[in-house]
């Protein structure tokens, strides 16, 4: 019960203007962004997701966990790891299922609002620009298969809830260059999700609530 408090205590305080503490260097980000964030022919649905409201529509869905570090203030380099699954329902049932997967590095960078020239401080967010670029693919049951090289950038907002919570919205360009049937695909695509901030003393404190 204490640790469902203590994660529950960091999702639900009340909007706070953004005091960049938790930009500082030696903080950790946790968190996930919606969608497989792996550009393919079959997931350039809105957010990531395309959930079909016909029948045999199919559907789309993904999830990328991320982690990160700051190593200096306003700058935090880390790892996602990529899932995603697409089925296009068809006509009798047939469908063909794609399994949507990679590991990617990445790295961010907050504008301070000297940066931006909006004044000594922005309310409750923080402008960013984000890129990240690894290993990913996508494999078809009995069919085509696309595996290589797989990046991203583009230019994001925070919306800090409180000092250790931020939903995030991002714009970003995704491209998947690699072997298969699909030599190059890229797509232009808006990225929701959620992180967390935590100080290196707040990330202990919350391991041994575990």
């Amino acid at each position: 019960m204490k640790r469902v408090l203590l994660l529950a205590s960091l999702m639900i305080f009340g909007f706070t203007a953004t005091s960049h503490a938790q930009l500082q260097e030696g903080n950790i980000m946790l968190g996930a962004d919606l969608g497989s964030g792996v550009t393919t022919t079959a997931t350039n649905g809105l957010f990531g997701f395309n959930l079909g409201l016909e029948e045999d529509s199919g559907y789309n869905i993904g999830l990328s966990p991320k982690m990160g570090y700051f190593i200096n203030d306003d700058f935090v380099l880390g790892g996602i790891l990529n899932l995603g699954y697409y089925n296009p329902a068809g006509d009798d049932d047939e469908t063909s299922n794609m399994f949507i997967y990679g590991i990617q590095a990445f790295s961010r960078y907050y504008l301070t609002p000297e940066d931006i020239e909006l004044g000594d401080e922005v309310p409750a967010g923080q402008f960013f620009i984000e890129t990240n670029a690894g290993l990913a693919g996508s494999n078809i049951e009995d069919g085509d298969t696309t595996n290589g090289f797989a990046f991203g950038f583009g230019p994001g907002y925070s919306l800090f809830l409180n000092e250790n919570v931020a939903l995030d919205a991002s714009l970003k360009y995704s491209g998947l260059a690699g072997g298969g049937n699909d030599n190059y695909t890229h797509s232009l695509g808006i990225n929701l999700g959620v992180q967390i901030f935590l100080s290196k003393n707040e990330a202990e404190d919350t391991v041994e609530q575990f």
